[in-house]
């Protein structure tokens, strides 16, 4: 699908770009912070062709599009100067209780981890699913280092928070690792495991164990936003840049080791002996409702607050009976509803829309399609999924169904339920699914739903658009490669360098960066400013051959507002190669906390065949450094 149509329909309909703050996205949505979300009429965006719904939560107009959102956002965000950052506080006015805040804290610190958690869980079904079949055995090497590379990311989970939980309260994500870091230490690891008293200056430290941990670190980035304050009031001007983040260091590890974290772990050790006494007397009860009603907890965010709980199961006693084992019927339910409608329905684009959100639910657990797409908004298959689900769920909890491996509960990943000590859990499993599918399934077959008319019409100008679109490419795209030289005097890297997920793993598009050493930016190409940020700190520009091409100096330098940064050039100017665009201070950036690393990025890498990059190598402005081959 086509999603440069439907980003400016979203923009137009949200009150365009004037009123967005910024954007960004997770696996499935688009995810606004909005000046004013009074003006925006939902069920217009909702008709939207690749709109499956839109939720407001935790400050965010959030437009769900599906697994096709990252398409949907480059889109987005050709169509103006958004702020990719997540913000910090809510903007639109919206007053938050107590829980609604854990919630969104908890949901916007391990959203950002979920993408390495769920590979890392495949990995170890991977593991899991060769040892049972007898391809690898436990003894072997091979074993020994495929179970490191399932198992490090829970190990060191927080470290991997530390990224999304200095975004989310604004803080230093280095001075923050380095806290952190001290609780995963393997010398101070041993130490709290040797079974001596461990004391700090005369203090006890609590034995605890921080791998898997989410809650400690959750609360130590709170109480870091405050120590770093404090920190900057009371170091003169001309120390900051060394006796400011020595004193957050001295300050912070001593909070952190003697009292957070031993604080979280508690709270995590008893929200786990709160849900697992709820289990022991009424396992029955429990997992029937929470299997049942597990869309609406996905909705709202809540599910977010059981994925601690879980992980600190898996550590000890290396299961977990209630969040996995809920959204094992819960998915599938999700998937074997969807199904029907997509075998039942009369309508194209239903059918299309269901059959791959039934896919995406029954194979990877992935239900969002399926539930705002289809489930949700034709109501009638939700109420099935929620009584298939249901019985489902009161099955697994009558036989006590464990699951020992963190992933996304789904068909490909029903092996995190095989008990290594053998015994008939995976059997289990099988029939838990086996009831939420064929359930699921007859129950919207019988029920029904209220099937859409076919939309011919709209089928008919979209096969005209794709016609149109496709003979201009033919007749009227340049051939051939195109050079973008260096702007920035400096080392040249690769965008996995940057700290950034939006340029690291290339949602924006492909390139390169470049760690300046002389703070000045110069013209890459012959062609016409199409973008300079009030803030000065990126320029965009469109080459004469039609490359779109980023300059992002910095990383959240978009926070200093302009301070420290003169532009040369504004939106609209011609520029040729070498023109000046913009000058910036590289020590003063720094000393403010922000890394000057700067991507240079080719946005529209669709409208090309590769895009090949120069790197780990000295540049000055005006070498060679991306080609672009059509």
């Amino acid at each position: 699908m086509d999603y440069s149509k439907s980003a400016k329909e979203i923009v137009e309909k949200i009150g365009g770009e004037s009123n967005v703050n910024s954007v960004m996205h997770c696996m499935t949505r688009l995810r606004f912070t909005l000046k004013d979300e009074s003006i925006v009429k939902d069920e217009e965006v909702k008709k939207i062709k690749g709109v499956m719904g839109v939720m407001k939560k935790g400050g965010q107009y959030q437009v769900i599009i599906g697994n096709e959102v990252a398409a949907c956002y480059k889109e987005v965000l050709k169509l103006g100067n958004f702020n990719d950052a997540a913000p910090t506080e809510v903007t639109s006015g919206e007053k938050q209780n107590i829980i609604t805040r854990i919630l969104d804290v908890i949901s916007g610190s391990m959203s950002a981890t979920m993408p390495a958690i769920i590979g890392a869980g495949m990995v170890k079904v991977l593991v899991v699913l060769l040892t049972t079949i007898g391809i690898l055995s436990k003894t072997s090497q091979t074993y020994t280092i495929l179970y490191a590379l399932g198992d490090a990311t829970f190990y060191f989970l927080p470290m991997l928070l530390v990224m999304s939980t200095s975004k989310k309260f604004n803080i230093n994500p280095y001075t923050f690792a380095a806290v952190i870091g001290v609780m995963v230490y393997p010398d101070f690891v041993t130490l709290l495991g040797g079974g001596k008293a461990v004391h700090f200056l005369g203090l006890p430290v609590t034995q605890a164990s921080y791998g898997y941990a989410v809650i400690p670190v959750i609360i130590m980035a709170w109480v870091m936003k405050y120590i770093e304050n404090i920190a900057d009031k009371i170091t003169p001007a001309v120390t900051k840049n060394f006796l400011k983040p020595m004193l957050i260091l001295i300050i912070a590890m001593p909070i952190a080791v003697l009292v957070v974290g031993p604080l979280g772990y508690l709270i995590g050790k008893g929200l786990s002996a709160v849900m697992y006494t709820v289990q022991a007397k009424a396992n029955w009860l429990a997992l029937p409702l929470m299997s049942a009603f597990m869309p609406l907890l996905v909705m709202t965010g809540m599910h977010w607050a059981f994925v601690p709980i879980a992980l600190a199961a898996l550590a000890s006693p290396g299961y977990e009976t209630l969040l996995l084992v809920a959204m094992l019927p819960s998915n599938l339910a999700q998937g074997g509803a969807s199904l029907a409608v997509s075998l039942k329905t009369k309508n194209k684009d239903l059918k299309q829309v269901a059959s791959a959100s039934s896919i995406s639910a029954l194979l990877a657990g992935v239900t969002e399609p399926a539930m705002y797409g289809v489930t949700i908004k034709y109501k009638k298959p939700l109420i099935a999924s929620m009584i298939a689900s249901g019985v489902a769920g009161l099955y697994a909890g009558i036989v006590s169904l464990k699951a020992y491996v963190f992933a996304t509960p789904a068909l490909i990943a029903i092996v995190q339920f095989i008990n290594p000590k053998g015994g008939s859990n995976f059997v289990n499993a099988i029939i838990t699914a086996a009831i939420a599918i064929v359930l699921s399934f007859v129950l919207t077959w019988i029920i029904g739903f209220d099937d859409p008319m076919s939309e011919e019409k709209d089928e008919a100008s979209n096969d005209n658009k794709i016609e149109v679109k496709e003979a201009y490419l033919d007749t009227a795209e340049p051939k051939g490669e195109a050079l973008i030289l260096a702007p920035i005097q400096g080392r040249a890297v690769s965008l996995s360098q940057v700290n950034d997920i939006t340029f690291s793993e290339e949602i924006m598009g492909k390139g390169a960066a470049i760690i300046p050493n002389v703070g000045r930016a110069v013209s890459p190409v012959n062609g016409v400013v199409s973008a300079i940020f009030e803030t000065k700190h990126a320029v965009g520009i469109t080459a004469e051959d039609g490359t779109e091409i980023l300059i992002h100096i910095g990383l959240d330098t978009v926070k200093l507002g302009g301070k420290h940064f003169t532009a040369h050039v504004k939106s609209g100017d011609k520029v040729k190669v070498g023109d000046l665009l913009v000058e910036f201070d590289i020590e003063a950036i720094k000393k403010e906390g922000y890394e000057v690393i700067t991507p240079v990025i080719i946005t529209n890498v669709g409208d090309y065949k590769d895009v090949l990059s120069l790197i780990d190598r000295d540049v000055k402005e005006k070498d060679e450094l991306i080609k672009v081959i059509r």
